[in-house]
């Protein structure tokens, strides 16, 4: 009886293991549809889009002016569980990244630059 319940626990151990597994996405990389990097854009109503992750559950999108190392502002971080993502912008110069997510990992971010102007 005391090895059939230690094999039991044993098998609970490991069938516990196998359902809580999380790939891990750290090496795959975005690939980014639009805006691609120094587009000029002349419409404000910018679509964010991009291929999507296997095993990702979640992208995290950040749009920074004019761009992340010397930002003045941060105009987007959000969490989408799509691959697009539509934000009116001024006109302006614009950085934006994206990264995807998952319960366990997260790959690194691909980011692209662009211009909205008249």
């Amino acid at each position: 009886m005391k090895y059939l319940k230690l094999i039991v626990l044993l098998f609970f151990v490991i069938s516990c293991d196998d359902i809580i597994e999380v790939e891990d996405i750290s090496d795959k990389t975005i690939t980014i549809l639009a805006p691609t990097d120094t587009s000029v854009l002349t419409l404000t109503d910018v679509t964010f889009s991009w291929n999507t992750v296997e095993d990702a559950e979640q992208y995290k999108l950040q749009i920074a002016v004019p761009n992340f190392e010397s930002a003045t502002q941060i105009v987007l971080d959000t969490i989408i569980t799509n691959s697009n993502f539509t934000k009116t912008l001024e006109f302006g110069d614009y950085e934006w990244r994206i990264r995807a997510e998952n319960a366990g990992f997260q790959t690194k971010y691909t980011t692209q630059s662009f211009i909205v102007e008249e």
